[in-house]
């Protein structure tokens, strides 16, 4: 491969605390301090003026559906979507069919991971066999196998005997542990948030407490342990209070915001469309202050997309009876900036410190910063650009977003990954 040199870039690096006007070099597939002067010469050059050069940005939670639910989205797919909204490193859900639960799954995730991929994939493993929450599956294999983490997401572990087993093998390998928090005895038939907003629409409510409970048990397991236990898509304002005590009290838990945590609340469900119904759901405007405090403060350490594939047919159902998940991949980078820097007024480099060297950090990836010798993934991006978001002509295999027809602001403009462009200008270049 040619050497790069990016020009005139507001390069933003967390890691290194830069953020400022300059060129970067990239050799084969790792950032370099510069390049010699014949290196310029023959160097492929990417004029960046008034783009921002990061990281690539690391989601470490998102829905490939591969194997056995490909009429949704493919790992060839899904990583078409990430590489367009910037994404480098992405980590994805054991909640397949067959469930990812043995090393046979994870090695032919990770085979597809090599044919077809064109973004650095990450596998986790099952918590327990079959995501069935009735025994522990072989979390030592897992680990041989090359799960950089462990979680029954989607379907939460109700026994806290198991959890507690759960926490001390994943210590032991020294495994994170991801956990989707909902006490599933408070849930039973619940498609929305529990309040104002579902006795008008006469939807079978999803009370706070219900993730509340289980993101305390989490503590309590984590103080007990010493595992590191990360929460996903944090929800209720009284979790994001529950994470800030114990994080000062020093325990080992984390936890993540996503895009359509902090951007929307549940008054969006008032016309039954199923684009806004996921799990958990859209909460209050309340909640979603406090979980934009909670990024604010470090309480909530990353985002993270739950990038959830669903066809237009498995959508397009009755609302009780449609699936959880919207996409999310392609306008993350968008929709936080809208939210985070232009209407919150975060620093750019705080939310993408949350979009890169954080998330990296918590499941040990060598990803999330531009210093000399790290490995060549950046993430070119326009944070002024307004653009109307077509779902249906993205990259992934299913159009279910919030966003769909919608005007952003912010867009990618080229993805590099070792060294090697695989998005550039609206296209898939890998």
């Amino acid at each position: 491969m040619p050497s790069l040199w990016i020009q005139n870039a507001r390069v933003i690096d967390p890691a290194a605390k830069r953020d400022s006007v300059g060129d970067l070099f990239i050799s084969s597939d790792r950032i370099v301090a510069s390049l010699s002067a014949a290196d310029k010469k023959k160097a492929k050059k990417i004029d960046a003026s008034g783009l921002v050069a990061c990281p690539g940005l690391v989601d470490i939670h998102v829905h490939f559906r591969e194997p056995g639910q490909m009429h949704k989205e493919t790992i060839e797919t899904g990583c078409r979507a990430a590489a367009a909204g910037g994404f480098t490193s992405v980590v994805c859900m054991p909640n397949t069919s067959p469930v990812a639960d043995t090393a046979g799954t994870i090695q032919q995730i990770k085979d597809s991971i090599a044919r077809t991929a064109c973004v650095k994939v990450y596998p986790t493993g099952c918590i327990t066999v079959g995501m069935k929450g009735e025994a522990l599956a072989p979390i030592g294999s897992l680990k041989r196998a090359g799960v950089i983490a462990i979680t029954d997401d989607g379907d939460c572990v109700q026994s806290n005997e198991l959890m507690r087993r759960a926490c001390e093998y994943a210590k032991m390998f020294d495994l994170p542990l991801m956990d989707h928090c909902q006490d599933h005895s408070m849930t039973a038939g619940a498609v929305m948030n529990e309040g104002v907003v579902s006795t008008r629409l006469g939807l079978r409510g999803w009370p706070n407490a219900a993730e509340d409970i289980i993101v305390s048990r989490n503590v309590i397991l984590a103080t007990y342990t010493g595992a590191h236990i990360h929460m996903q898509h944090v929800s209720s304002r009284n979790s994001v209070e529950i994470l800030r005590r114990a994080k000062a009290r020093g325990v080992p838990v984390s936890g993540e915001a996503t895009p359509h945590h902090i951007a929307l609340t549940d008054d969006a469900l008032g016309t039954y469309d199923t684009h806004f119904k996921m799990n958990p759901p859209l909460r209050t405007e309340e909640d979603r202050l406090a979980i934009i405090e909670g990024l604010r403060d470090g309480t909530l350490d990353i985002i993270a997309t739950d990038h959830a594939p669903h066809t237009d047919y498995e959508k397009d159902k009755e609302f009780d009876y449609a699936p959880n998940g919207i996409l999310g991949l392609e306008t993350a980078l968008s929709v936080s900036l809208d939210v985070l820097v232009r209407r919150s007024k975060f620093k750019l480099i705080h939310v993408i410190d949350m979009l890169t060297r954080k998330p990296a950090r918590i499941v040990k990836l060598e990803a999330g910063t531009l210093a000399a010798g790290a490995p060549a993934d950046v993430c070119l991006f326009d944070p002024n650009e307004k653009w109307v978001y077509d779902a249906k002509a993205g990259f992934s295999k299913s159009a279910n977003s919030p966003w769909h027809g919608q005007t952003l602001q912010g867009r990618v403009k080229t993805t590099i990954v070792n060294g090697k462009v695989v998005f550039n200008q609206g296209k898939i270049t890998a």
